[in-house]
């Protein structure tokens, strides 16, 4: 199946929540509301035209011009070979987008519906701050409940992929200093 023609059936089921379609490129797409978010997965997982039982990956985004982060989800609709033996057969992909604005970055997890959601979202949690709703790995931490990290230790200040990210010159008594020798580096 086309992206175009799973985006017509996307439009078709839920109307203005798919926000904007993107054909014309490497990497074809279509961006839906993210309150849309899990009902839009669970349509894609489930519909048996659709079939996506393979999250392959999710990638943050800084969208730092636009004032906004960006999630993307490449999904596949994969069967097993006919025999067992061999490789999985890939019957078609979609990729989705969410954008969410970066003063209230929150999107509503998806772990549910992909188990690999469950890192991938921690991740991108943890390089990023995207906060995802109801993740099942969260924990409280000082600005309230979020996916337990997954990459940095609990008690690291900030996210190291953001574009306005200031790097710190040390953690609890260690440089963090790759300039090694110089007296003043520059992060």
């Amino acid at each position: 199946m086309a992206p175009e023609e799973i985006a017509e059936l996307l439009k078709k089921e839920f109307g203005d929540r798919v926000v904007d379609t993107t054909f014309d490129t490497s990497h074809p797409r279509i961006e839906v509301q993210a309150e849309a978010w899990p009902d839009i997965a669970r349509f894609l997982r489930e519909d048996s035209r659709m079939r996506f039982n393979f999250l392959r990956c999710l990638t943050a985004m800084d969208l730092l011009e636009d004032d906004k982060f960006c999630a993307t989800y490449d999904l596949h609709a994969i069967e097993p070979a006919k025999d067992g033996k061999g490789p999985y057969t890939l019957i078609h992909g979609c990729c989705i987008q969410i954008r969410v604005p970066r003063d209230d970055a929150k999107i509503p997890s998806v772990a549910h519906v992909w188990r690999a959601a469950d890192w991938h979202e921690r991740e991108a949690y943890d390089m990023m701050g995207i906060l995802f709703e109801n993740h099942p790995d969260s924990m409280i931490g000082p600005n309230g409940k979020h996916p337990r990290r997954i990459l940095c230790p609990d008690d690291w200040v900030g996210f190291p992929l953001r574009k306005d990210y200031m790097f710190p010159l040390e953690y609890h008594g260690i440089p963090a200093v790759t300039e090694m020798g110089q007296t003043r580096p520059v992060h």
